[in-house]
């Protein structure tokens, strides 16, 4: 498969555009890849200008460094199989974790089987997108907001239902590092509620202490992180995963609403391999 250039990717982020909501998270990685110094990412298509397969795939920054996940979009379900039979675009030998739209997950499976791959389904998600920004709030809470810093990462990695270890820090150490976020600080100066961003540009992380539930700080959060992507021109949107339909009902409540017909989904392929490490 091709890498693409650099102004290849400028490219691809216009013909991208044109394929939403179904594009959304690889257009996501391209938007933030043309504008923001993080962790190398690279992605690839099958061919090029008239791709049918673009998959984003993060670059390891040490050798153990494999939690980041692979993103795939394609138009053509067949050319989709045979990328992912034929090239060596994926390493099936190795630990994977894959996101992609739901419609393609037998396609994706069967190759893993065919390759003698065990998978493991970790989510599957409503993907919301901010279609109403006048329900955002805007009547601040009384409360210190501030971004998260390297000294916070421990903690978000700590409560996060997806924590990893080491593997999973380094992950959100470049969230902090490069991509906006937002916190609240406790009177000790310390988080105690936060929402980060993704290298895909999705709004996630969302997490508030027990101890300070109840008090409006998501709400907060969310209005105040959507407020500053949609003034820099970021797209503004956020997986809630099908069972939490507390998060689905807040989001919603603030001007967000999903594509009924589109379900994007994550799998582990050789998931036992993170034991060994």
């Amino acid at each position: 498969m091709k890498l693409l250039s650099s102004e290849e990717l400028r490219e691809v982020e216009k013909t991208l555009r044109g394929y939403l909501p179904k594009s959304q998270q690889v257009y996501g990685f391209v938007f933030l890849i043309n504008r923001v110094e993080a962790d190398r990412i690279d992605v690839f298509v099958d061919r090029w200008p008239e791709f049918r397969v673009l998959l984003v795939r993060p670059v390891k920054q040490e050798e153990n460094d494999f939690y980041k996940g692979i993103s795939i979009f394609t138009t053509d379900e067949a050319s989709l199989k045979n990328k992912l039979l034929q090239t060596d675009i994926l390493d099936w030998t190795q630990y994977n974790c894959l996101s992609f739209d739901i419609g393609h997950a037998e396609t994706v499976k069967a190759v893993a089987a065919q390759k003698g791959v065990p998978e493991t389904q970790l989510s599957m998600c409503h993907m919301m997108i901010l279609q109403n920004p006048s329900k955002l709030q805007t009547n601040r809470l009384s409360v210190q907001l501030s971004s998260l810093q390297e000294a916070h990462v421990d903690l978000v990695n700590r409560t996060w239902k997806f924590n990893s270890g080491k593997y999973s820090e380094r992950l959100i150490r470049n969230m902090v590092r490069s991509y906006p976020s937002c916190c609240v600080l406790g009177s000790d100066g310390q988080p105690v509620a936060w929402i980060l961003t993704y290298s895909y540009c999705a709004m996630g992380m969302l997490y508030t202490l027990p101890e300070h539930r109840g008090r409006g700080y998501a709400r907060a959060l969310i209005s105040a992180m959507a407020q500053k992507l949609l003034s820099e021109g970021y797209p503004v949107y956020c997986y809630i995963e099908e069972e939490n339909t507390l998060s689905y009902r807040l989001f919603q409540s603030l001007g967000f609403s999903e594509d009924p017909s589109y379900r994007v989904t994550w799998y582990s392929f050789n998931e036992a391999l993170l034991s060994l490490r």
